[in-house]
């Protein structure tokens, strides 16, 4: 699995969900469809009249999520930027994504603008699986950031968080430790600890 085999399931999923916030600081969300992924990086386009449009272009970041009909969850956050040549872009999106001929007939359709994400973090979510399965990467320059928690070295070795793991995802040691592809981030451990040997990650 890699960021791109990720990119590549949010064009299958195609039509995924977009949040931004609005200038009040409101969350906003909407599907979208995802029209090109390529090179590690995410095509997508909306009008230039749409509420949508104006927080792309006053904030600059979104956050995307899909999942699909074997329940993998992709999560995808990242910077937003503008496509250059923008005739270019569109009419290969039209190209690639035909449906949309009947949405914005002949030339109407350059009232839109095309963007893309190049940069940001992907997160991988597999609840198909069991235990279920969970891995992180980046595109560009951005750089993962740790989630969820670890066990630092006050553990006791109670095993208390061990046998009430709903993924069954922590082993035995000194301290012991959790496997963090399997990790749900609950946080039924960190509640649990009667040492308070559990933090969390960043």
């Amino acid at each position: 699995m890699k960021a791109q085999d990720c990119l590549d399931i949010l064009r299958e999923i195609k039509d995924v969900a977009f949040a931004t916030v609005d200038e009040k600081g409101k969350p906003q969300v909407r599907i979208i469809d995802v029209m090109i992924v390529e090179d590690e990086k995410l095509y997508f386009c909306t009008g230039r009249g749409k509420d949508f449009y104006k927080q792309l272009i006053t904030k600059g970041d979104v956050a995307i999520t899909g999942l699909n009909k074997n329940f993998q969850m992709i999560r995808l956050e990242g910077e937003v930027k503008k496509a250059q040549d923008n005739k270019y872009w569109i009419d290969r999106i039209f190209d690639e994504n035909p449906a949309m001929n009947s949405v914005y007939p002949e030339n109407s359709r350059y009232i839109l603008d095309a963007f893309y994400i190049d940069n940001g973090l992907i997160e991988f979510f597999d609840l198909g699986k069991k235990p279920i399965n969970r891995y992180s990467f980046s595109i560009g320059e951005d750089t993962i950031k740790g989630k969820g928690f670890f066990i630092t070295s006050t553990c006791i070795g109670c095993g208390k968080c061990l046998r009430g793991c709903p993924q069954k995802c922590i082993t035995k040691g000194e301290p012991y430790v959790i496997n963090q592809e399997h990790c749900l981030h609950c946080g039924l451990c960190f509640e649990n600890c009667p040492v308070s040997a559990i933090e969390r990650r960043g």
